[in-house]
């Protein structure tokens, strides 16, 4: 079982999650957080697999918190859990190293699917974001991307799925191609960016600029 930390202000939506958590076979609530400060000492005191994390709490809100559980311990995989579906938002949690950004209107399973994807060592992203990322990439670069990008273009497409969660049998039915295609395509993106891992690579070409992203919103 994942040890969990469920971090949010709101008595009702932290106690939900936790329920809802407790109720599988896979989470294993170990501690809950009312704010952003007790989130990260609960999470250096109880070490979790996982923190689902709201994002605006008092006090020290949940990018920052995001950032403090990670540099204390890099292998907990931290979700964002809102309310807030912009990009700017998505960036920031992005940024400062969480592996998911999920939205509180999203049905249980959808929930569950992605914080598996996320213990798994994948990216999730709420459907909608994914989806709004997906046809950013398929619309070209946006007006001030970076020009230095290292990726082909179809490097880029390929982690743009992965950031949208796709598996990689997904990403191969969607631009049809082989699997085996699929992975050589990630093993070239993870040399050009210096990076071992599908999270960081997504991560990093965020940071960076590499990957498009809508701002409209």
């Amino acid at each position: 079982m994942f040890r969990t930390l469920v971090a949010d202000d709101h008595p009702i939506v932290r106690q939900g999650v936790a329920a809802l958590l407790g109720a599988t076979d896979d989470f294993d609530v170990v501690g809950q957080a009312s704010d952003g400060l007790e989130a990260v000492a609960l999470a250096a005191a109880l070490q979790p697999d996982l923190v689902v994390m709201d994002l605006r709490m008092p006090g020290l809100d949940g990018v920052a918190a995001t950032e403090a559980v990670l540099a204390a311990r890099p292998t907990t995989r931290v979700v964002v859990l809102t309310t807030y579906e912009t990009d700017d938002h998505l960036l920031s949690a992005i940024e400062a190293g969480a592996s998911g950004y999920l939205l509180k209107a999203s049905p249980e399973d959808e929930l569950l699917a992605g914080l598996r994807a996320v213990v798994a060592g994948q990216v999730a992203l709420a459907p909608a974001l994914a989806a709004r990322l997906v046809g950013s990439a398929r619309r070209g670069p946006t007006p001030g991307a970076r020009d230095d990008n290292p990726l082909s273009p179809r490097e880029t497409e390929v982690l743009t799925l992965v950031a949208a969660g796709c598996s990689n049998p997904e990403i191969a039915r969607r631009l049809f191609i082989g699997e085996p295609t699929v992975k050589t395509h990630l093993v070239h993106v993870f040399g050009k960016l210096g990076v071992g891992d599908r999270t960081r690579a997504v991560t990093l070409a965020i940071e960076r600029g590499y990957l498009p992203s809508d701002r409209r919103g």
